[in-house]
């Protein structure tokens, strides 16, 4: 589908990008806020930038371009510079139109450590030691894969170092149960424990067959010799086995093989690149990116140097030095990259890239890596088939990510219509207060942007303007401290709501309308009621009371948006009544005032940290005198017990 892009001065922007060197540099692209709404890297400025602003383009482009009203550029020496730049400068300006990535994330990895007693840990580095299986995409995976193992091969979750510990510690309720083979009490030798290592080894290559094989020799002896238990242990261990090996997708690769694939699929302008990580020849985990409009990428520093622009009153392109205007995915391969320990030898893509491009970040990689790194397209055989994997993958990822993008357009739609709203809520903000009793009034902000929980904009606001339970004074507080910051620093303040609903009545309401009104802004304000069993029954505001139960998905929207924003607030309520109480504790020590108190909680982070803690430790907490120290030692362990 190609849109049309409608500019407000495009004569001025096609002039201005006619004047641009033909060089490798960077572009930045602002709205008429002079926000920053893309970046992207181009081995000849005029051409690339230029194509912007001329014919017609994807969905996503020409969204883009409609909002230009300006842009700047760098000149680089070479396109390894830009590349670079480009990247660095979306991570410091976060441009709506960018990929969406996680920023600088360090992937996680399954270490089988060395040693006499190896463990199988999580881990975020690579060094020279040890067997490494991963990357995976998150910690959540990896902890449930080590889970799995511990369970099926009776490995110790203990934090006990072994051998130093054997017969040193009293077993625990998994050795009683079962599962754990009890090297702390010395049930299994080395030997015995490295064969139950080689087995975890094995799964983790995705050979599960020889452990499974000897799950069941294991089975059916125990039961020879009327073991049942043992026995019955070994057949849920063969089952938990079963599950991990379906998770695991195999491949017809060499067992040795060891590629990233990455794949991008559209379905009507939701865009998602999926990654597959093959290690060892099996698919040992996935990840998907969305991205589209509305998303946006990860943040850094770096000094920018800006370009100069010189207006010569625009010449046309000149067809022959033009680039093809795509999506950046050399962009998006870097970006990928920039927080990953290990970059496997090859990556495969999808996709069909020129061959400067795929040259100059494979360069860039080989950089990273240390060693030579190629990224080719398979056009054939099983590297073709995994490739049509990821791509399959990522084509049902973009098309849920629409589906739901259309139900959340059809909820706010609705919601519009029954509020007669004159604009769509794109951001919506919901207020709650909480407190417990005259203390710890806290009122909560939640943000849905597009209808989907942003919670990187949720705000808390300590209430400091009332010191008894007054809702109506927390609400006026809150909000005119949230719409005073509409031109301050924080960015997501500074973004206006398009709508604000509060968990409260036409009180809260009028309320709420009055610092809005003062203000001089125009946002609609109404509130979600509550019937006697605490759920959500009506929306009121503009002196009318407006029902929603009849249509159940807009019911079931500000059902959530009300028990969220409620869950939001009195979480934060009770973290500050937490931190209260710790403080206090700390207090009743001889020589710790509230503000010592603070400042041991800032450094140590937690009250049991501040009682494990060493008296040397202690010292090192800013205002804390030695003799400080050792009173808080004395606290929590006794005056018998000081180091």
């Amino acid at each position: 589908m190609k849109n049309t892009i409608v500019i407000n001065d495009i004569g001025f922007l096609r002039s201005k990008a006619a004047s641009l060197p033909r060089l490798p540099g960077v572009y930045i692209m602002e709205n008429k806020h002079g926000e920053v709404i893309y970046v992207g890297k181009s081995r000849s400025l005029r051409d690339r930038v230029s194509q912007y602003f001329h014919g017609s383009h994807d969905i996503k482009t020409a969204k883009m371009a409609s909002n230009v009203n300006n842009f700047r550029f760098i000149v680089c020496n070479t396109e390894m510079d830009a590349l670079i730049l480009e990247n660095d400068l979306i991570k410091k300006y976060t441009p709506k139109y960018n990929i969406l990535l996680k920023d600088s994330k360090s992937y996680p990895y399954i270490k089988v450590t060395d040693g006499e007693f190896p463990r199988i840990v999580m881990t975020r580095k690579r060094t020279s030691d040890g067997k490494y299986f991963g990357p995976y995409s998150g910690a959540g995976v990896i902890f449930e894969v080590i889970s799995t193992l511990e369970k099926i091969l009776g490995i110790p979750s203990c934090k006990h170092s072994f051998p130093k510990d054997i017969g040193k510690v009293r077993p625990c309720v998994y050795r009683q149960i079962g599962r754990c083979c009890g090297v702390c009490a010395g049930d299994v030798d080395a030997a015995e424990y490295g064969e139950i290592i080689s087995c975890a080894v094995q799964i983790l290559r995705g050979n599960t067959k020889e452990a499974k094989n000897s799950l069941e020799e294991r089975m059916y002896k125990a039961a020879s010799e009327e073991r049942f238990e043992e026995a019955a242990r070994c057949r849920d261990s063969i089952t938990a086995l079963s599950k991990l090996e379906t998770r695991r997708k195999v491949t017809s690769l060499a067992p040795d093989s060891e590629y990233d694939v990455i794949a991008v699929a559209s379905s009507e302008g939701s865009q998602c690149a999926a990654v597959f990580y093959i290690r060892d020849g099996i698919i040992s985990d996935s990840e998907q990116f969305i991205f589209g409009a509305d998303e946006i990428t990860g943040y850094i520093t770096r000094n920018e140097v800006d370009g100069s622009v010189v207006e010569n009153g625009g010449e046309e392109l000149e067809e022959e030095n033009t680039e093809s205007f795509e999506f950046p995915l050399s962009a998006f391969i870097v970006n990928l990259y920039m927080g990953r320990e290990y970059i496997p030898k090859e990556i495969l893509i999808s996709f069909e890239m020129p061959e400067s491009e795929r040259e100059l970040v494979g360069e860039y990689l080989s950089r990273r890596a240390g060693r030579r790194v190629t990224i080719k397209t398979p056009v054939r055989g099983e590297l073709r088939h995994v490739c049509t994997m990821a791509e399959n993958d990522a084509r049902r990822h973009a098309e849920s990510r629409r589906r739901r993008a259309d139900a959340n357009e059809r909820v706010l739609g609705a919601l519009a219509e029954a509020l007669h709203l004159e604009v769509f809520p794109e951001r919506i903000e919901c207020y709650d207060i909480s407190n417990l009793g005259d203390e710890h009034i806290t009122a909560g902000m939640i943000v849905a942007a597009d209808g989907v929980f942003k919670k990187s904009d949720y705000r808390y606001f300590r209430i400091k303007s009332t010191e008894t339970a007054d809702d109506y004074a927390s609400m006026r507080e809150a909000i005119s401290r949230r719409l005073s910051e509409l031109s301050g620093d924080d960015k997501s303040f500074s973004v206006m709501p398009d709508l604000i609903l509060l968990d409260g009545g036409e009180n809260h309401v009028s309320v709420v309308r009055q610092v809005v009104d003062a203000m001089g802004l125009e946002i609609p304000v109404f509130g979600m009621v509550k019937d006697s069993h605490h759920k959500t029954r009506t929306l009121v505001g503009d002196g009318r009371e407006i029902s929603i139960a009849k249509d159940m998905t807009l019911f079931q929207f500000i059902y959530k948006l009300q028990e969220e924003v409620h869950r939001y607030t009195v979480g934060r309520m009770t973290a500050a009544k937490l931190k209260a109480l710790k403080t206090s504790e700390l207090e009743k020590i001889k020589g710790i005032g509230p503000e010592k108190a603070k400042r041991l909680l800032m450094t140590l982070g937690t009250l049991d940290s501040i009682k494990n803690a060493s008296v040397s430790e202690l010292e090192k907490t800013e205002k804390v005198s030695r003799r400080d120290a050792e009173n808080i030692y004395e606290y929590f362990h006794g005056s018998d017990a000081r180091e």
